[in-house]
């Protein structure tokens, strides 16, 4: 349970690419983020569980439930669940505009920030050439990212032992290719043109993995990431500031042992914030 007097409290909190039901999910990661946070409005921006995998084979551990439980609890106490779904959970899409346990479906919606900016949240998929045009690459992709993220958990299973950190091989594999560092800045150009066309002052979004905040033509440009590589988040504080929090880098998530809640509530320390 959330200590209420040493929660990081933010006005907003923005999620996305969680992939519950996929191997890659740092479901135990999000689960200490969510136990240590409270907001008053959370966004879950897309693919927060992975229909094109479960459709393949089922895989829904203790800790994915958890993470649902965790979620519709915050709703029951009082905070505003938004979500908006992406590719990989789009069957939702043919509920928005419902209800659900206190949370509302949304294709894509406007969020005002206390300093007055008005950013459009959507999970970014129908600016990917790929998953639009092409489903069938796009499928053979996802299952190419599946080996990569496989790979990514035996690798930081060794870093641990070793006494290291958490450190994003499959992050690292996708900077490192000429190809993807491109698609990336294709679609966050889209993105903000999209932004510019709903003369909004800024996108929030997720799709493509890559946590990132900075200004393109104009348009403030915020990516919050994912919770199978990254681990990061987009929050908002009460002043309308807006940071990327890189979660398991600031909790050295690696060198915790997935253990009871109890025992990682327990590891509580003062954190910064990484943009």
């Amino acid at each position: 349970m959330t200590d209420e007097t040493t929660a990081l409290r933010y006005r907003t909190i923005f999620i996305s690419d969680i992939h519950l039901g996929t191997r890659g999910c740092k479901a135990d990661h999000l689960l200490d983020f969510l136990r240590h946070t409270e907001a008053e409005t959370i966004y879950l921006v897309g693919d927060i569980f992975d229909g094109w995998r479960l459709r393949r084979s089922w895989y829904w551990p203790q800790a994915h439930n958890d993470v649902v439980q965790k979620l519709l609890r915050k709703a029951r106490k009082g905070t505003r669940l938004i979500y908006v779904p992406g590719n990989h959970d789009e069957v939702l899409r043919d509920y928005t505009g419902q209800h659900f346990g206190g949370v509302e479906v949304r294709h894509d919606t406007i969020h005002e920030t206390a300093d007055g900016r008005r950013l459009l949240v959507m999970h970014g998929d129908a600016f990917d050439g790929i998953v639009s045009y092409a489903r069938w690459i796009a499928l053979l992709g996802d299952w190419a990212y599946g080996v990569v993220l496989a790979a990514n958990t035996w690798f930081n299973l060794l870093r641990r032992r070793l006494g290291f950190g958490y450190w994003s091989l499959s992050a690292y594999v996708k900077h490192r290719v000429k190809n993807a560092v491109q698609y990336i800045a294709h679609f966050e150009e889209a993105v903000a043109e999209e932004a510019r066309r709903r003369k909004v002052d800024g996108i929030v979004c997720g799709h493509i993995h890559q946590a990132e905040m900075r200004t393109i033509g104009g348009v403030l440009y915020l990516n919050d990431g994912d919770w199978v590589e990254s681990c990061t988040a987009l929050v908002e504080h009460f002043d309308g500031e807006l940071e990327i929090l890189h979660w398991a880098a600031l909790r050295n998530l690696a060198m915790l042992p997935q253990v009871a809640p109890s025992a990682a509530d327990a590891e509580k320390k003062q954190m910064g914030a990484a943009a």
